[in-house]
């Protein structure tokens, strides 16, 4: 069973009349914002990737910062984070210096490892969430989903229990963020997903094929491959078949 509990928003304590001018600036930039829309019951949603494993995912009046990394100045002429999601401790997935330049109100939710590792200016900013938790974040209704490696080569790399996954309950949508993963059971038993990012390189995550198999099993309405340096992801639609709508974004541009 899991549990639910509340986590206190960065700007919950703001009087209304003074976070009105703030809800209205992220709204005018979240619909600024290009890229891929998903249509729910609270808006559409923007789906804009950055790089690798990092995105934003933004409606209404909520910016959410998924493992930002890169430095603050990739991020510099985009709307500013709401909420800020780490799934684990890898480089790729979280940078102290990134996160200290674009934090500003947002809160973070992250593991215990990451919270343990962060600068105590962004600790005070951040809580702690464990596989199998649903919580209510920044007004947002999450999800956690465990994240590890299953083959014995690769246990090394995401042991079980330390990583997350997050499912963002968005009106009457769910999007599911995979982070680092093989295909786990727990993927493979999620249902009602209407957007999935689910990675796909060796050694660090799963091949092709198992990314394809996995998606078969739960059958997300759309997939975007995402954190896949080295992997010909164009096979992928031909391996999914109907399954899924796979829609292939360019994650890897030249800066």
């Amino acid at each position: 069973m899991t549990r639910r509990r509340s986590v206190i928003a960065g700007l919950a304590a703001l009087p209304l009349v003074g976070l009105l001018p703030y809800r209205m600036a992220f709204a005018q930039a979240a619909a600024a914002l290009d890229g891929d829309t998903l249509a729910t019951s609270a808006g559409d949603v923007t789906i804009h990737p950055i790089h690798h494993a990092s995105l934003i995912i933004a409606w209404g009046d909520q910016v959410v910062y998924v493992d930002p990394v890169g430095g603050p100045a990739l991020y510099q002429d985009l709307p500013r984070p709401t909420a800020i999601l780490i799934t684990h401790a890898h480089g790729d997935h979280f940078d102290p210096p990134t996160l200290e330049g674009i934090v500003g109100d947002a809160t973070i939710l992250t593991t215990d490892q990451v919270l343990g590792k962060l600068p105590a200016g962004l600790k005070e900013k951040a809580s702690a969430a464990a596989n199998g938790e649903s919580v209510d974040f920044a007004g947002i209704k999450l999800d956690v989903v465990p994240a590890y490696n299953t083959t014995q080569d690769r246990l090394q790399y995401h042991p079980k229990g330390v990583g997350n996954g997050y499912i963002l309950n968005i009106g009457d949508k769910r999007v599911y963020v995979a982070g680092d993963t093989e295909d786990i059971p727990e993927m493979r038993a999620l249902t009602n997903i209407d957007m999935a990012f689910i990675p796909m390189n060796l050694p660090y995550t799963m091949d092709i094929n198992q990314a394809a198999d996995a998606i078969k099993a739960f059958k997300p309405k759309i997939v975007y491959p995402y954190h896949y340096q080295g992997t010909k992801v164009e096979d992928l639609p031909a391996l999914v078949g109907d399954a899924a709508e796979v829609r292939l974004r360019d994650w890897y541009k030249e800066s």
